[in-house]
């Protein structure tokens, strides 16, 4: 099973830039570690983890990767579980990156991560 929610918007004249960053400050705010990357060809990558000693013992491979494709006029937001990629800049122009890019999780964490992935899909779009 792969967990990915697709959200796309239109005519908002949004920079994806812009928007990259204001979703990566309220991510950290939430206390989550971040990585960006916006020179990937698919699009605006940025993955997100929970910051913690219990939880890097547990899920130490495991993010959110949001990822934002389109134009300013015409773009989707991606977001799902997925591997954290130590330097996403370099895995970023990777093909395999696209193809891996969300992993299957077992069922109470895929439960938790609806709940979290519908919670920051929320606030995103309070910004857009």
């Amino acid at each position: 099973m792969v967990s990915e929610k697709i959200v796309r918007f239109q005519n908002k004249n949004k920079d994806l830039k812009q928007l990259s960053e204001q979703i990566v400050t309220m991510l950290e705010t939430d206390g989550y570690k971040t990585q960006l990357t916006s020179n990937s060809p698919a699009g605006i990558i940025i993955q997100a983890k929970k910051a913690g000693i219990l939880r890097d013992i547990i899920t130490a491979d495991r993010a959110f990767t949001i990822m934002i494709t389109g134009d300013s006029n015409d773009f989707a937001i991606h977001i799902g579980i997925g591997k954290w990629i130590q330097n996403l800049a370099v895995a970023a122009a990777e093909a395999l990156l696209l193809s891996a890019l969300f992993l299957a999780i077992d069922i109470p964490e895929m439960l938790w991560t609806r709940h979290i992935e519908s919670e920051i899909l929320q606030k995103i779009t309070l910004m857009i």
